[in-house]
């Protein structure tokens, strides 16, 4: 494979990228070796061979550097993107290729979590038949095919997505959803389950999502409290204002990663810190499994709670029981 080679398949891409409707920022060489490596395309072959090709983020950039190792992807190393550009692959190419059709996410797992590492992605068996006949005279006509099928298609798995969605019920009765996967089931046992018992009349002024981070967003009434959100800073999963005792209560779900460890203590301690109320640090636990797992890591001056046994809470202090520490 030649340098010209690589370039002019590269080229063709973005001519296809254009074609099928995806934004000016996703036209861009990024996305169209993305869209090669989803149909294993090798630069000295014809779109006629594209295939599927189910791939994981970090595989597909493997991919790209092998076979297409003369497309400049960095300054230390121009043959691969660094794995820091992992989040822009995912969030600024594959996203994108999977709204608009191109890409299927999961056909194995429809359900699997956003945040999941196993997600994979291959090409939509639409776009696949579509690009399989770029560069000859039926493209025009499959182009036009795969718009109005993808259209179809679109209306009918906007549906199933919202019925895979998980619902919480919120204390004063509203319903919103969250993404599918177990993080988001754990999240709606926190606001269900938890709330009640441990912060009865509380206010959930923040619920995030792994698909779409402010689910419920309360600005303004945590700004009354003296905080100040960031939508770019690392808020906890819920907050919520137990307002008989003044404390805002800062609740992280936990199925992977992300307990509230002595780092994570001290970061949600500077977000938080023009708070009036204050502040109560809790980790969500879905079982004792899962919280044996993590249990090394849990702060002193926080609060363990396991949906599994909803009633009881283990106390990382030895000074009290629920409640904030005077420590800020």
């Amino acid at each position: 494979m030649t340098a010209e080679q690589q370039e002019k398949k590269v080229r063709e891409a973005r001519e296809i990228l254009a074609a099928l409707g995806l934004p000016p920022g996703q036209q861009n060489t990024r996305t169209a070796l993305v869209l090669l490596a989803m149909c294993d395309l090798r630069p000295a072959q014809e779109w006629s061979a594209v295939r599927v090709n189910s791939l994981g983020i970090t595989e597909c950039m493997e991919w790209m550097a092998d076979y297409y190792p003369d497309i400049p992807k960095g300054i230390k190393d121009p043959t691969r993107y660094a794995p820091n550009t992992r989040e822009s692959v995912r969030k600024e190419s594959v996203y994108q290729l999977v709204s608009a059709g191109v890409l299927f996410q999961n056909s194995d797992a429809p359900g699997r979590a956003t945040n999941d590492k196993n997600n994979r992605y291959h090409p939509s068996p639409l776009a696949l038949q579509a690009l399989s006949s770029f560069g000859t005279a039926a493209w025009d006509d499959a182009l036009q095919e795969f718009h109005k099928e993808w259209g179809k298609l679109r209306e009918k798995w906007a549906a199933e997505r919202a019925a895979r969605r998980v619902p919480v019920v919120l204390p004063d009765g509203s319903i919103v959803s969250l993404s599918p996967g177990a993080h988001s089931e754990l999240i709606g046992q926190v606001v269900q389950s938890f709330a009640p018992q441990f912060t009865p009349g509380g206010v959930i002024a923040y619920l995030g999502d792994t698909g779409s981070k402010w689910i419920i967003d309360e600005s303004a009434y945590l700004a009354q409290l003296g905080v100040t959100t960031d939508a770019h800073g690392k808020m906890p999963d819920v907050v919520i204002h137990y307002r008989e005792r003044d404390w805002l209560v800062l609740i992280e779900a936990v199925t992977s990663t992300g307990p509230v460890d002595g780092q994570r203590r001290a970061e949600l301690s500077r977000i938080f810190a023009g708070a009036r109320p204050g502040l109560v640090f809790v980790t969500a636990f879905q079982n004792k499994e899962k919280f044996r797992q993590f249990a090394a890591r849990i702060a002193w001056e926080t609060e363990v709670w396991v949906a599994e046994d909803s009633t009881h809470m283990v106390h990382f202090n030895g000074e009290r029981f629920l409640g904030p520490y005077g420590d800020r």
